[in-house]
């Protein structure tokens, strides 16, 4: 069965609980994270990627100096599901474990 693409009010009930970075609508769900330094931000990316294979989910994601801007879209369903939403979570997970900007 094909996932279903979530509508807006149950992507906000959802991403109440998440860091208050994120944002979202039905087509992905977006969140830019200032790293204390490039090094950790590259950590941030190797510590996330093996999450990513376990879930066999991956976003896209931009690297530049110290942020990394992560997209989440299931992009078999044309936007977002409930597995993007359990990535943003690992995304606030692997986050959480890393020096953020002051």
């Amino acid at each position: 069965m094909p996932a279903t693409v979530l509508d807006q009010p149950a992507i906000d009930e959802r991403l109440a609980a998440r860091h208050p970075g994120w944002a979202g609508s039905p087509a992905k769900l977006t969140r830019a994270i200032e790293f204390a330094d490039f090094p950790t931000a590259v950590e941030f990316v190797n510590r996330l990627a093996p999450r990513c294979e376990e879930l066999d989910h991956h976003p896209d994601l931009g690297l530049r100096w110290r942020w990394v801007d992560v997209e989440l879209s299931t992009h078999s369903a044309g936007g977002v599901t409930e597995l993007d939403l359990t990535l943003a979570e690992i995304v606030d997970e692997v986050a959480a474990t890393l020096p953020l900007a002051d």
